[in-house]
């Protein structure tokens, strides 16, 4: 077996293993937050009160307009400075969190606003409260109409992950780095990186396909 083959075949594992346990669980915990934090966003930015508007809008407009990278390096890097001092885990998850919450309640918002005003006049005449209305005729097609980018966002995140390798967690990237700095391989070794994030996305595409679907049907 030639010296590139053997590194190869050692390698898929390792970086494997970082992928499942490293970046799919952030993700995972990321976009759960960044959901509610998005829902949150998007109510509070159509809502009446003009000071929630202006600070979840603020919210938006920062994270939105600044790099992720940059974000993520403030979080973990300068918060010391204030007193703040967290873990690579913990730095990532808040600034993932955040990052595609402003994102994704962009999507959420436009959605909410795309239901015809006469579905909201209809359901008041019923004598709905506000949250009933949102409960039983806002939110199911909203969830119909904000499934395809909120999913993008998401696939978008899990792309994004590679750069918590700069913050010294072992994700999938960090790990190929390492291998890289102990095989001279890069080609051979980034290529296997891509390779598994293809992977990953692609799983993740079906599934969000199939979502999409299921959506259409009975929501």
């Amino acid at each position: 077996m030639s010296r590139e083959m053997d590194i190869l075949l050692s390698s898929i594992w390792p970086i494997l293993k970082a992928g499942l346990l490293v970046t799919i669980p952030l993700s995972l915990i990321a976009f759960a937050i960044a959901v509610v934090i998005a829902v949150a966003t998007a109510l509070a930015r159509i809502s009446n009160y003009r000071v929630l508007r202006w600070i979840f809008g603020a919210y938006v407009w920062m994270f939105r307009g600044t790099p992720l990278l940059v974000q993520l390096f403030i979080v973990f890097f300068g918060l010391p400075k204030l007193g703040i001092t967290l873990d690579a885990w913990t730095a990532a998850i808040i600034t993932f969190s955040l990052n595609t919450g402003a994102y994704a309640s962009e999507s959420i918002r436009a959605s909410i606003l795309a239901i015809p005003k006469g579905q909201w006049e209809a359901a008041e005449s019923l004598g709905m409260t506000y949250w009933q209305m949102m409960r039983r005729v806002i939110a199911p097609q909203t969830v119909r109409i904000s499934l395809p980018p909120v999913a993008n966002d998401f696939i978008d995140m899990v792309k994004g992950t590679s750069l918590v390798a700069s913050i010294t967690l072992a994700d999938l990237f960090m790990v190929g780095q390492q291998i890289t700095a102990r095989t001279y391989e890069p080609l051979m070794i980034y290529s296997l990186c891509a390779v598994i994030y293809l992977i990953f996305i692609s799983v993740l595409m079906v599934i969000q396909g199939r979502l999409e679907k299921y959506a259409s049907k009975y929501i």
